[in-house]
């Protein structure tokens, strides 16, 4: 399966939010990051717009249709927590997937996923999750990597998941990936048997992706943020969705990427 690439455009928001002068404009890096071959965008608007404004979202909805980009099948992913005003941004833009996070409003990021056995958790987005459909959204639930629950999110009306990946990337880091992986690849099995797609997302780079890739060879989408940015430090944004594209073995104009060189 080929897997697409989605660049979460958060950190460069933050940069140009810690000065008055306007720049880097997200919308002008999502339209770099696309030309040189990613496959779509991610915001995760958050309300004290401390990274991502409200602004953002529907600039860069207003760009992707303007530059063609929808027309090519690029995708536009809104994630957060559904709160009425996130309700109200993918209603207003229609992204191509809703992606709902169980995150505080004062969270420093994502770093838990639903949980769909509680009985109030369900209760609150079984609607959520309808209301979305009826805009024409594909939503994916945040979700640890636990096969029991697979099944669960598929009843509510869920299209996909989107696996949290902390935990993995710091075992990868500690050198002790091989657990981490298996339960990757069980709960990522357990959807695909419950008919959902899969997202993954969170502290993946350059390094990690190829091991987590073998392991879970559905893998849909990544979305990528603070690595990527982080690497685009160093390489600029061309060569580093590049280099993504190669470390998840991605054809691009007839050519392979190759996570091996």
């Amino acid at each position: 399966m080929t897997t697409k690439l989605s660049v979460n455009l958060n950190k460069v928001a933050l940069l140009r939010n810690q000065r008055h002068v306007g720049y880097p404009d997200p919308v002008a890096a999502g339209r770099t990051i696309l030309e040189a071959g990613a496959h779509g965008l991610t915001v995760h608007p958050r309300p004290d717009e401390r990274h991502i404004r409200r602004q953002d979202v529907y600039d860069l909805a207003t760009m992707l249709d303007k530059d063609g980009h929808k027309a090519r099948g690029i995708e536009y992913n809104l994630e957060g927590n559904p709160f009425d005003d996130f309700l109200t941004l993918c209603r207003e833009t229609r992204p191509d997937q809703a992606t709902l996070v169980p995150d505080a409003p004062d969270a420093a990021t994502s770093d838990n996923g639903w949980d769909v056995m509680d009985d109030a958790v369900r209760e609150r987005l079984r609607p959520l999750i309808s209301e979305l459909k009826s805009f024409g959204c594909r939503v994916s639930l945040f979700m640890n990597p636990d096969a029991a629950a697979m099944a669960r999110v598929a009843e509510l009306g869920a299209d996909r998941i989107e696996l949290y990946t902390g935990p993995y990337a710091d075992a990868f880091e500690a050198g002790n990936a091989d657990g981490q992986l298996a339960l990757y690849a069980a709960a990522a099995s357990a959807a695909v048997e419950a008919g959902l797609g899969i997202n993954a997302g969170h502290d993946l780079t350059t390094d990690n992706l190829p091991s987590f890739k073998a392991a879970v060879p559905d893998l849909a989408e990544v979305s990528i943020g603070h690595a990527f940015i982080a690497d685009a430090l160093w390489m600029g944004f061309g060569r580093t969705v590049e280099a993504y594209l190669e470390a998840l073995d991605v054809r691009r104009d007839g050519f392979l990427y190759s996570a091996n060189g």
